[in-house]
Parts: C-alpha cells; sequence; structure tokens
C-alpha cells in the first residue's frame, strides 16, 4: 500500500454520512415515512453498516428519524404539534436575536446579509429549491449570530436542522425574499423594534405557510 494512502477513520465516515442523510431529508430525497435500510444506504454511499448505524441513531437524538419497531427505521412523519412547537422557539428566539442585531450589527455584518440577499434573489429566480433553502438557512443564521449572544446561538443549535427541514417545506419563494429584505431593512434602521416586529410577522407568515404546504388550507387558517 502507497504511503501517500489514507484511510478516513471512522469518526469522519460517520459524519459524512450523517451530513449526506440529513441533506437526503431536509431536501425531500428522503420523505416522510420513507425506511432507512441500513444495507441498502451503505451500498449506496460505498461504506460499511456501521456508521450508517450510527447516523441513524444520531437522526433519531435530531428528530429526524424513528424507530416504528425493532426492525423498521423511517423518516418521521411531521405532525402539526412538531410545526407548532419549533416555530413557537423560532418566534421566541429569533424575534428577539432580530432586536438586538439591530442594536449591535456593524457595516460589515450588513454587508454580509446583502450578500446572502442577492444570493437568495438569485436562487429565486432559478427556482432552486436546495440552493434557497440554503442561503436562507444562512441568512437567519448570520441575523442570529449578529445579535452578539453565544447562549443564543446554543439555544438554536440542536433544533437547527429541524428548523431547515421544517422551514423547506415553504415554497413561496418570492414572498420570502421580499419578507427577507424587509427584515434586512429593519435590522439595519437600528431600530429593535422595527425589528423584532418585521421577525414576528417573517415568522408567523412562515408558520401559516409551512402549515399550508404540510397539512392544507384549512388548518393555515386556524392559525389566523
Amino acid at each position: 500500500m502507497s504511503s501517500s494512502t489514507k484511510t478516513e477513520p471512522l469518526g469522519a465516515v460517520r459524519e459524512r454520512v450523517l451530513a449526506t442523510l440529513r441533506q437526503d431529508i431536509i431536501a425531500g430525497r428522503l420523505r416522510p415515512g420513507d425506511r432507512l435500510v441500513e444495507r441498502e444506504l451503505a451500498e449506496r454511499l460505498g461504506v460499511s453498516r456501521v456508521p450508517v448505524r450510527e447516523a441513524i441513531r444520531a437522526l433519531v437524538a435530531e428528530g429526524f428519524v424513528q424507530f416504528e419497531s425493532a426492525r423498521r427505521t423511517v423518516v418521521r412523519r411531521l405532525t402539526p404539534a412538531d410545526v407548532k412547537e419549533l416555530f413557537e422557539l423560532r418566534e421566541a428566539l429569533e424575534v428577539y436575536a432580530a432586536g438586538l442585531a439591530a442594536s449591535r450589527a456593524t457595516p460589515d455584518d450588513l454587508a454580509e446579509v446583502e450578500v446572502l440577499l442577492d444570493q437568495a434573489a438569485a436562487a429565486t429566480e432559478a427556482g432552486d429549491a436546495e440552493a434557497i433553502t440554503d442561503v436562507n438557512s444562512r441568512l437567519h443564521d448570520r441575523i442570529v449570530a449578529m445579535a452578539g449572544n453565544t447562549l443564543l446561538i446554543e439555544a438554536l443549535e440542536p433544533v437547527a436542522g429541524r428548523l431547515r427541514w421544517m422551514t423547506r417545506r415553504n415554497e413561496e419563494w418570492p414572498q420570502l425574499l421580499v419578507e427577507h429584505r424587509e427584515l434586512y431593512e429593519a435590522i439595519a434602521s437600528g431600530d429593535p423594534n422595527r425589528a423584532r416586529a418585521h421577525a414576528l410577522t417573517h415568522v408567523r407568515t412562515n408558520h401559516r405557510s409551512t402549515v399550508r404546504q404540510l397539512f392544507g388550507e384549512a388548518a393555515a387558517e386556524e392559525l389566523s
């Protein structure tokens, strides 16, 4: 064996498999109710069953996957309660973060958000769902980072993947772009009250849109 040939550590393989499966769920390539079979996934990803098994356990802990029986593991089916709880968390933390960001954002911070908005506009024009989800998630992450509160970031981190999965269900992309630009302008104004108001409207609108996509118009109307 060549001395330049290196075996990828098991931990690195597990993280790669975990990241791939997580993104497959978020992007909808693996859909709620789809079964995860270790042997099939190992063959598709070119790895042994051990890192696949460990990745599946991690996805269970993250709320993406559930064990229906000892021999059957599936992508979790989202319920109205799941959506409600996650958006309640967003409302509590992201609205607060927007107010802090308005007080603390630097010109460099705002310039970074402008770049993300340009990327979101390009992805929206192209109708690229995966790119839209990615850039919109990074935009929200940037706003939380601008708040300058480490505990706030840590509070959102455990559910960041599920929030990304949830917001992926909202396909009203042009409206999302408008809301994000308005939120940016509110933060850039330096007015915390204005920023919180726009953030609250955005989270609640996104909540209704997500519920509409998942459970139908009648369920969304119940939120009004």
